[in-house]
């Protein structure tokens, strides 16, 4: 009898993804769900936007002017988003941070934006391009400025 109950309590992982599967085609009966690609561009936005040394996403000069007439900021903004039946290509335009590796930062967003879009919609993500279209020079200003504010100090 603790036999039985030991092989009833190992349910291999293989039995686990088939009853999802299962499960998923069984309310694919109810009816569809469909996913717009603004969702899918917000969802890579915020994902992207998290990343330490990304200043933020790129936008073009008539959404810039917009947004400082008081029209609505896009989170999606700076983000295509394309899906083809279950598979999602995403392309992110970014400006990032001076003095960051680029390489590892492609790769941190890359990574973060698949696995929430992946999470949040159930979609697979074929691909994320990254487009480095700027580099924000703020933080190496404010730095000059602050060595500058502690030279006139000490002298």
């Amino acid at each position: 009898m603790d036999e039985d109950m030991v092989r009833n309590a190992e349910i291999s992982e293989e039995e686990i993804v088939s009853s999802a599967k299962s499960e998923a085609e069984s309310d694919e009966e109810i009816g569809n769900i469909k996913i717009s690609s603004e969702v899918v561009s917000t969802i890579a936005g915020m994902a992207a936007s998290e990343i330490e040394g990304v200043h933020g996403m790129y936008s073009s000069f008539a959404t810039g002017i917009a947004e400082k007439f008081g029209a609505k900021k896009s989170v999606g903004k700076g983000v295509k988003a394309e899906i083809t039946e279950n598979t999602v290509l995403i392309d992110l335009y970014i400006i990032v941070d001076y003095g960051v590796r680029i390489p590892e930062l492609a790769w941190e967003i890359q990574e973060n934006v698949k696995n929430n879009v992946e999470t949040m919609t159930g979609m697979t993500v074929e691909k994320v391009n990254i487009h480095i279209e700027g580099v924000n020079f703020e933080k190496e200003a404010e730095k000059s400025a602050d060595a500058e504010i502690d030279e006139d100090i000490t002298d």
